[in-house]
């Protein structure tokens, strides 16, 4: 085959655009689950050399308070996010697929949190939670509520579901906009056939548009599953994991131990554990749901 036939085979050609996507997989996403397995058996600063210590990092690891603390914190952050952002996307998205005037303005409106990245969305909550300025306690001040103001941030009991509070506010336009996608190809038919058969606006959702999300919100929870296991951004900006570890989670903690006291073999054990409980949860979770589908 001369190059001229080998640049006209479709096949070649969509290999080639391929490329950089493989690669990129390849360096950023493949290679280091091998490679931090292998790191998880030394201690390593990053730097200097490595000396290896078997199992130790694990046995570590499996009798280390914090990083059992920093998991639970991880599930919770996954209950928050499954009972807060799922019915609420659902909520806005069905409202905005109604012709309702303004639809635009809200869609609009409701979707800026995705625009504004972590790190900012992170700051502003700060801002707000600020306990003597922030909007927050200065609210309920206002109102005469002062037995409410706290500090947000700084009071291990709360410090966590405060540090949750704007992750769900900034990811619940992502879902509401999946699942408009979703109910946008909802064949209208069903509609008008349940309206023919009586069923009122609650009946159509919980038997037309519920049931055909189905799969939909299968897939947003698996989003949600994945995207709290691993989660780090807000939690780090605002919290880094404290006070006394109370917000700490997996991923705060993995950065903690790996680039701040710069031990690289435990961080990397951290890592590779936290991707184990992400793969496993998520493989049941979408088996028990595969399930209740066929059924």
């Amino acid at each position: 085959m001369n190059k001229k036939e080998l640049m006209n085979n479709k096949y070649f050609i969509a290999a080639l655009f391929l490329l950089p996507a493989v690669i990129f997989s390849l360096v950023y996403l493949i290679i280091p689950i091998p490679l931090s397995t292998y790191y998880s058996f030394f201690k390593w600063d990053g730097i200097g050399a490595m000396e290896f210590l078997g199992l130790d990092n694990w046995s570590k690891l499996l009798s280390d308070p914090i990083f059992w603390s920093s998991m639970a914190n991880n599930f919770k952050l996954v209950l928050i996010s499954l009972v807060v952002q799922i019915p609420i996307a659902l909520f806005l998205a069905v409202l905005l697929t109604r012709k309702i005037k303004g639809a635009s303005f809200f869609k609009t409106i409701f979707f800026v949190p995705m625009l504004l990245s972590s790190i900012a969305v992170a700051f502003l909550w700060r801002y707000m939670y600020d306990p003597t300025f922030g909007l927050i306690n200065s609210f309920l001040n206002l109102v005469g509520l002062e037995q409410l103001t706290r500090s947000w941030l700084g009071n291990s009991d709360i410090a966590f579901y405060s540090a949750s509070a704007p992750i769900q506010w900034r990811f619940i336009p992502l879902y509401m906009i999946i699942f408009m996608a979703a109910i946008s190809n909802i064949p209208k038919q069903l509609y008008e056939a349940a309206e023919i058969d009586g069923a009122n606006n609650w009946q159509s959702f919980f038997y037309v548009t519920l049931p055909m999300l189905r799969s939909t919100v299968v897939n947003a929870s698996v989003l949600i599953i994945v995207g709290s296991l691993k989660y780090f951004a807000m939690i780090f900006a605002l919290t880094g994991g404290g006070p006394n570890h109370a917000s700490e989670l997996m991923a705060t903690y993995l950065y903690t131990k790996s680039f701040t006291e710069m031990n690289m073999g435990y961080g990397s054990t951290i890592s590779v554990a936290l991707f184990l409980v992400a793969l496993i949860v998520s493989v049941v979770f979408l088996n028990f749901s595969k399930k209740d589908v066929r059924n």
